[in-house]
């Protein structure tokens, strides 16, 4: 049985461990309306943070915020392209929900693409939706954070450059760029008690990946090649974004937390 995000209702819970610290706190969640996003958005619903959560999927995301009667879920209309659009609906967020104590951005699309199709509009638009936005929102959020002299700011990599992956030169360029991006925000806005971490999920089982390329003998391929031979899912991105936003977290900044079952140890 599926809950209306499309996640298996088993795994929604997030009662496991409770972090206080996130408490009232506000997140903002790009990408938020289905797969990791939307996992992320439960996680923190469930930790009784403050979500405001940003997407361009108007059906998805209302069918989202269903599910979380009486708890404070925002959903905002934004293309994360769109950097004007992207700084305003952050601005909003602030003034109207209140201060963002952790953005996380995860909006992404790993769309396939053979180098011999890419031209320079294409290449521009993967790295507006894969990379951009990263920054961009970063950059806005970043001020508020300084004066408070604190906050959690998490990127989303993938473990697809690490692996050199085919098909996907546009992603895995933009994803590789988030390592370094990461490393320097964490220097240049660390003295104001910033902490800038990425989640470099691995092969996450996503009803989108299902109904465009996961097929039965590639998510073979990917077990094979796991060190733990367990089918991720996006609930185990989510986890680590809870304790990555929490006070727990307090002393990591500047580094890559790979969830990949260990399929980068070969």
């Amino acid at each position: 049985m599926r809950a209306q995000s499309g996640l298996p209702r088993e795994m929604t819970k997030y009662h496991s461990v409770q972090y206080r610290s996130l408490a009232g706190k506000g997140i903002v969640i790009t990408g938020g309306a289905s797969g990791i996003g939307a996992a992320m958005v439960e996680a923190f619903a469930t930790q009784d943070a403050r979500v405001d959560f940003l997407d361009i999927d108007e059906e998805g995301a209302k069918a989202l915020v269903s599910n979380f009667d009486g708890k404070p879920v925002r959903f905002h209309h934004c293309d994360v392209t769109n950097t004007a659009s992207l700084r305003r609906t952050i601005a909003a967020i602030e003034e109207k929900s209140g201060p963002i104590h952790t953005l996380i951005n995860n909006a992404a699309r790993d769309d396939r693409h053979p180098i011999e199709h890419v031209e320079p509009g294409y290449w521009n638009e993967n790295l507006a939706i894969n990379l951009n936005h990263q920054f961009f929102a970063t950059q806005a959020v970043a001020p508020a954070m300084a004066k408070r002299k604190t906050g959690s700011v998490i990127m989303l990599g993938s473990v697809a450059w690490m692996r050199g992956r085919p098909g996907l030169v546009a992603y895995t360029t933009a994803k590789a760029a988030i390592n370094g991006l990461t490393r320097t925000l964490a220097r240049e806005l660390g003295e104001n008690g910033i902490r800038v971490n990425c989640i470099v999920p691995g092969a996450i089982a996503t009803e989108r990946q299902a109904r465009l390329w996961r097929t039965p003998t590639l998510e073979k391929e990917f077990l094979e090649r796991q060190a733990l031979k367990l089918k991720l899912d996006a609930s185990h991105v989510a986890r680590m974004a809870l304790f990555l936003a929490s006070d727990e977290a307090a002393g990591c900044t500047a580094q890559n937390f790979i969830v990949d079952a260990g399929i980068t140890v070969n």
